[in-house]
């Protein structure tokens, strides 16, 4: 790389983990020629920094190969790889299991930018746009996404999620949900027709005001993270499917460098 180097680059040896699960060049036709660490830069710029692909700066590879690259490894389930590698890495690196055994589950509303499909109304929460459904293990690091109108009650995304990553994630013992999910009669049915042991931690405290509920903090600190990608400010896809990939982006590009700090 012989440009200046911007905060979100990879360093070496983040590129030496990401590396391994990047797909090979597709046979046949003209040898790959373009960098694909600088592709992946790109992405990592575009998502911390909320600017539109037509906006790429231009030491950057063109923004439409970029773009190519980062809509392919969405179809073939590259980002989804890249986060499960990562997120297993960081796991055992903190002496846990690489399978977790215990989840949260938590939504967000977040205000779209444009049109786009499946966009709604929260009355509750009186905005217009998406809502983000996502289960994390328990040092906060993302399991599953599931981004749909934010019309959807908190119960349809659960049910959502659960279809997606139910079968994906059986090993987890116990799921913490706050009130929105609450009900005896849908955790019952969660636990019947997904396996999933859904736990309503309550506030423990009678103060007025914000408490800190135990086990439920880290995936409200999930949604803090979300905050330090301005693509993530709002939902600026026009797909719910590539919000969720944009999501998948952020937390490799968070834990590469949990994995590998920057000096």
């Amino acid at each position: 790389m012989t440009r200046l180097a911007y905060d979100t680059d990879l360093t070496d040896a983040q590129w030496e983990i990401l590396k391994p699960y990047i797909p090979d060049a597709k046979p046949g036709g003209r040898p790959r020629s373009i960098d694909m660490r600088e592709v992946l830069n790109g992405i990592f710029y575009l998502v911390a920094n909320g600017i539109k692909w037509r906006a790429m700066p231009h030491d950057f590879p063109k923004w439409q190969s970029t773009y190519t690259y980062f809509r392919a490894w969405e179809d073939d389930g590259t980002w989804e790889k890249l986060n499960t590698a990562l997120r297993t890495q960081i796991r055992l690196q903190s002496g846990r299991n690489a399978l977790p055994s215990a989840g949260s589950v938590d939504s967000q509303s977040v205000k779209t930018a444009s049109g786009g499909q499946d966009i709604g109304f929260d009355g509750g929460k009186k905005v217009k746009g998406r809502k983000r459904t996502i289960l994390v293990d328990t040092m906060g690091l993302v399991l599953g996404v599931c981004v749909h109108s934010a019309k959807r009650s908190d119960h349809d995304g659960m049910t959502l999620l659960a279809t997606f990553y139910a079968a994906f994630w059986s090993c987890l013992q116990v799921i913490w949900v706050d009130s929105t999910f609450a009900g005896k009669d849908f955790i019952a049915w969660v636990g019947q027709q997904f396996g999933w042991t859904l736990e309503h931690l309550k506030r423990t405290s009678d103060e007025p005001g914000f408490t800190v509920i135990p086990k439920r903090w880290v995936v409200e600190r999930t949604y803090a993270w979300f905050g330090h990608y301005r693509r993530l400010s709002k939902d600026y896809e026009f797909l719910p499917t590539t919000s969720e990939i944009m999501i998948f982006a952020a937390m490799v590009h968070l834990m590469v460098r949990r994995l590998e700090p920057q000096t």
